[in-house]
């Protein structure tokens, strides 16, 4: 079995939904004079690995449920493929998530409890994603997922580890990066509508339509861009914290093709660049969190 076969089931290409919460997060504790590195580092680590261990266990749950059919359109899935069985699949799912729950009790006894329930609950979410008997993906709350776990609990988590206390302004930094992760899924999902739709898959796409994700890829993108503006008027940050501003021009330019894209198998690329612009923007925006004044 190829090594490249499981970095495409990890599908790192998505992997700035985990950076980029960690990178706001603790940029915030060290504008607050509360950075601790080693917190920060293991809770890189735990992000990387639930994350990794979600799609794990997406490539498994999606081929039980006979969502990963022929006529798919998106990247290879393992188990769908034969590359990986099913059974290996699901347990390099459940040994990642067990990693992710061993190396997360350094952050427990770091900063306490909290940690620990927002631990439990992301990895069974992750496990739930696609999962159980009312999988989250499958019944349209996917999008609701992502954005609350890969945003505003991934911001407002990675600043308690390290502060050990909460701030608000770890909320309003966690929007941005849960409309970023979601417009990341809603590509995703505008891309496999059709054969979602056949197998039962309510995403929110197959539920309320493409109109609709086209709306909401827009209305994430704007919501991102709301939120610096936000620090630098009501927080009172200076014109630094506007630096993801200057993505703009390629965000228009990426909403525009999203729109008016009718080729599926287009938004693979679409996806990527997602992930791509969420990753500048997360950068920008915690650079502009340090430099401020």
């Amino acid at each position: 079995m190829q090594f490249s076969v499981w970095i495409e089931a990890a599908r790192l290409r998505t992997l700035p939904a985990s950076l980029v919460p960690v990178l706001v997060g603790s940029s915030l504790a060290w504008k607050h004079g509360l950075f601790h590195w080693p917190a920060t580092l293991v809770a890189l680590s735990c992000a990387i690995l639930i994350q990794i261990a979600t799609n794990f266990a997406n490539d498994y749950f999606d081929f039980r449920n006979g969502a990963d059919t022929t006529e798919r359109v998106g990247f290879t899935r393992a188990s769908a493929s034969g590359e990986i069985a099913p059974n290996v699949m699901l347990g390099a799912a459940l040994s990642t998530f067990f990693l992710a729950f061993l190396l997360g009790l350094f952050l427990v006894f770091h900063a306490g409890w909290p940690v620990l329930v927002i631990g439990i609950l992301s990895i069974t979410c992750g496990l739930l994603y696609t999962g159980g008997p009312f999988p989250l993906a499958y019944n349209g709350l996917g999008d609701v997922f992502v954005f609350i776990f890969f945003g505003l609990v991934a911001v407002m988590g990675t600043y308690y580890v390290n502060a050990q206390q909460w701030a608000v302004q770890a909320f309003w930094g966690g929007l941005a990066v849960g409309a970023l992760s979601t417009m990341i899924l809603a590509a995703n999902n505008y891309r496999d509508v059709h054969t979602d739709r056949k197998v039962n898959k309510k995403t929110l796409v197959v539920l309320l339509g493409e109109r609709f994700t086209r709306w909401q890829y827009l209305l994430l993108a704007l919501l991102a861009f709301a939120v610096p503006p936000h620090f630098y008027f009501r927080e009172s940050y200076d014109s630094a914290i506007l630096l993801p501003m200057i993505l703009i021009l390629p965000a228009a330019f990426l909403v525009h093709r999203f729109w008016t894209e009718s080729r599926k198998e287009q938004f693979n690329q679409i996806l990527v660049r997602t992930a791509q612009f969420m990753a500048a923007f997360g950068i920008l925006f915690s650079l502009g969190i340090v430099l401020s004044r």
